[in-house]
């Protein structure tokens, strides 16, 4: 089954499983587990041969168990910066001794690991596929990960939650950190004594992901077929699940591993029977590809009849409901009689009830997540709004994620007469050379209110890159305001208007 067609036939918003293969993939600064145990023991000693002897310590029938050489290493790590305070470490020393100030005692080595893995510099020939993978976000549930870095945080905006904290979430829109975070190196899981913890107060936290694992399409990105997390996953699934049930088998076809092949372009879901040791084969669904926008592409076009981020909206509403504190309850017929501050839950007839996300100005404050994430659906709102003729609206680039807007070209003219007409009220002391908007922000002989038309100018000459105009933007704090949305139309009509 082509890969099309076997997510169109999703009846739930899909949970991702992102394991270390995805980091290694877009991020300059990654690691296998191998990898990075062994590059933090040659940083500590400056010699090859000092890992492998630590390693060699730890094998058993031919397979090494990194959590024993994790903690051997942390115990060595820790030492020798306890015995060098200003040497190579001395920052990490200087963070440990402020925590303990705090009588926070956290790891030397674990400290090491997060300022290690913080930056999440991406590969330069992977931002295209990066920018296919942004484009999902809209129709995913949530995310499972096992990776200790910020990538997927940062691409999808979603709200990491780490250890017990996945007991008081929200699954809509949350990143699950099941081994911990950079953020937070207290709670990273890598040693032998940090799983054999994870692992005795794991039981609650199984329970819910197994809720998430039994109504949700899970995708597997970034591990491989032998990988222990995929096969601890299925042991705790058909632990509480007949493995010849409906349930189980319902489980089998929503589970999609999505395998590394160098160069493979292929796009074909199979069939793959998997052994668990003390259990029955399992049999899932597998593909492998190096072609991964496909897979991003087939995601993104899903379309199902109540969106992920709605979902989201409503679990937080009804988690104020479960919290009780200061709600109320009203019965009316009348919608327009209720105050914007108000949320609301409506049931009842699409007759007697509508529902439009998202004002125009609304839309244009979001502009860049929209672009990101493709949402046509979002996008056919334009046509309940009433744009008015002298109002700033970025038409060009709405228009070629969604046709089926009305009015576009009448649009598409009103916003270069905006534009047309904003470039001839500059005036002459905003036209001076800059090559930067930093340099045109600290130019003293600027006033503060013709900054932005200086800016505005400059990025109609071209000597501001709309790299550097859309960083601006994407960071602009008043994005109600006329300047952004002044701003945001040229930077439109320049990218997207040909």
């Amino acid at each position: 089954m082509n890969i099309k067609d076997y997510v169109s036939g999703f009846s739930n918003h899909p949970i991702l499983f992102i394991g270390t293969g995805i980091s290694l993939r877009y991020l300059k600064n990654s690691y296998t587990w191998d990898g990075l145990l062994r590059h933090v023991a040659y940083e500590l000693s400056g010699n090859d041969e000092y890992y492998l002897d630590l390693k060699s310590g730890s094998e058993s029938d031919g397979r090494y168990d990194y959590t024993k050489i994790a903690a051997d290493l942390e115990k060595r790590f820790n030492h020798k910066l306890q015995s060098d305070r200003n040497g190579k470490f001395k920052e990490v020393n200087d963070e440990f001794y402020k925590l303990m100030e705090n009588d926070i005692n956290c790891s030397r080595f674990k400290i090491y690991l997060s300022r290690l893995l913080k930056e999440t510099d991406v590969k330069s020939e992977m931002q295209e596929e990066i920018s296919e993978l942004k484009k999902i976000r809209k129709n995913i549930a949530s995310i499972i990960t096992t990776n200790y870095d910020l990538f997927v945080e940062e691409n999808f905006e979603f709200i990491p939650l780490i250890g017990n904290d996945i007991l008081l979430s929200n699954p809509y829109g949350s990143v699950y950190k099941i081994h911990g975070c950079v953020s937070d190196p207290l709670r990273l899981i890598i040693t032998e004594s940090d799983y054999s913890h994870f692992n005795s107060k794991y039981e609650l936290i199984r329970a819910q992901l197994l809720s998430m694992f039994i109504h949700n399409p899970i995708l597997f990105l970034g591990y491989g077929i032998g990988d222990e997390n995929i096969k601890s996953i299925l042991k705790t699934i058909f632990t509480y699940v007949e493995p010849n049930s409906d349930e189980a088998n319902k489980i089998r076809r929503n589970f999609l591993l999505v395998e590394y092949e160098k160069d493979s372009d292929s796009l074909e879901v199979v069939e793959h029977d998997i052994d668990l040791e003390g259990y029955s084969t399992i049999r899932i669904n597998k593909i492998k590809t190096d072609n991964f926008k496909e897979i991003y592409a087939a995601l993104s076009a899903l379309t199902l009849p109540v969106s992920a981020m709605d979902v989201r909206k409503v679990q937080n509403i009804v988690k104020e409901i479960y919290a009780g504190g200061d709600i109320k309850v009203n019965i009316t017929e009348d919608l327009d009689s209720i105050k914007n501050s108000d949320k609301i839950i409506a049931i009842g007839s699409s007759k007697t009830i509508q529902y439009q996300y998202l004002t125009a100005s609304e839309m244009m404050a979001n502009y860049f997540k929209i672009i990101d994430e493709s949402n046509s659906q979002l996008l056919e709102l334009v046509n309940k709004h009433t744009i008015q003729s002298a109002q700033y609206f970025p038409i060009y680039g709405f228009s070629k994620i969604c046709s089926s807007i009305k009015r576009i070209d009448e649009l598409k003219a009103q916003q270069d007469r905006k534009v047309e007409g904003a470039l001839g009220s500059v005036p002459d002391s905003c036209k001076s050379k800059h090559s930067s908007i930093n340099e045109i922000l600290e130019d003293t002989n600027i006033t503060e209110s013709n900054k932005i038309n200086a800016i505005l100018w400059l990025s109609n000459t071209g000597d501001i890159k709309l790299d550097e105009l859309e960083r601006f933007l994407r960071n602009f704090e008043d994005k109600p305001d006329t300047p952004y949305r002044k701003l945001l139309c040229i930077y439109d009509q320049k990218r997207y208007g040909g």
